[in-house]
């Protein structure tokens, strides 16, 4: 076990590391940089004006000098600072985190509590009217997307309650930020439970074809105990590795949600800062993500020893 994570350490490091090189190196191709957009936006012309900024923003430095002046400032909790605000990085993203992680587990929350246990009943109850109508449900969570879901809530809103459920001024309260967040993490929430509820339905369906089960069944045991004890029990780990993927998603991927929902997270202000050019928060958001991401899928692993004890890391 122990060598198990020492190689996975390792292997987390030498990704995050070609993630770094690799956003560096696509956002520096795009053309045009934030001293050309900050110049058109200002109707400037003077090429002295322009080559003193790119000197003080450090652009005017070869990439592989930039790029190793951005990782060391990483590795010394140096987040730079925002070309754009001329604020630190760490400012600009730091208040923007917390209101991406509620609405992400908001989400992760509503998806899971309806995924599974839906699922688990359609695969229980496979070719009744239960199954039709849950079947139903899945694909239509997975065919609709979640910004015009959001489009339609605000407008079931607007039409029964007279208001809109968005971002206006910051919340009085957490539970006035949570009711808030609800709304928009029900849209999102939607369609990943219905790829949970696909999923927990064909890996249940597939262990209640297994010989244990029917042996279980002919000795006498009660349909609950088969169905939730052994059968659940078993068909769990894929469902488990889909949440975790959906959990890493839900961090970068509400951009649009949030855009809908005028909700100052994470990732709409990564897409302002993709416009701008602003490099130190692109890079700083980008492996910020790729973090979420390869460390989710880290514990992921990990929870599967405690979920099936056969499962053993070895060297």
């Amino acid at each position: 076990m122990g060598a198990y994570l020492v190689r996975r350490s390792f292997l987390m490091i030498l990704t995050l590391f070609g993630i770094s090189v690799i956003i560096f190196v696509l956002l520096r191709l795009v053309p045009g940089n934030i001293v050309d957009i900050l110049f058109d936006a200002a109707g400037m012309v003077n090429p002295r004006e322009k080559l003193k900024i790119e000197r003080e923003l450090g652009l005017d430095r070869p990439l592989p000098v930039q790029y190793l002046t951005w990782i060391s400032g990483l590795a010394q909790g140096d987040f730079g600072y925002s070309y754009v605000s001329e604020k630190p990085a760490l400012e600009e993203i730091g208040p923007r985190i917390p209101v991406t992680a509620k609405l992400a587990v908001l989400a992760l929350v509503v998806s899971v509590l309806l995924g599974v246990p839906l699922g688990v009943v359609s695969a229980v109850r496979q070719n009744t009217p239960t199954d039709y109508v849950l079947r139903v449900l899945s694909l239509s969570g997975l065919s609709i997307p979640a910004f015009w879901l959001g489009l339609l809530i605000l407008m079931a809103c607007v039409a029964w309650f007279g208001a809109i459920p968005i971002y206006t001024e910051p919340p009085a309260s957490l539970w006035d930020e949570l009711l808030l967040l609800s709304v928009p993490a029900a849209a999102v929430g939607f369609r990943s439970s219905a790829l949970i509820m696909r999923l927990t339905r064909s890996s249940m369906l597939e262990v209640l074809r297994q010989d244990y089960i029917r042996t279980a069944r002919a000795k006498g045991a009660a349909p609950r105990s088969v169905n939730y004890e052994h059968a659940f029990a078993n068909a769990i780990l894929p469902v488990v590795t889909v949440i975790g993927i959906e959990a890493a998603f839900l961090i970068g991927g509400l951009i649009v949600t949030e855009t809908v929902f005028n909700i100052p997270g994470v990732a709409r202000y990564l897409v302002e800062s993709i416009r701008w050019r602003d490099y130190p928060i692109v890079q700083n958001l980008v492996m910020l993500i790729a973090v979420v991401v390869v460390v989710v899928n880290f514990a992921v692993d990990l929870l599967y020893v405690v979920l099936d004890p056969r499962i053993k890391y070895s060297g």
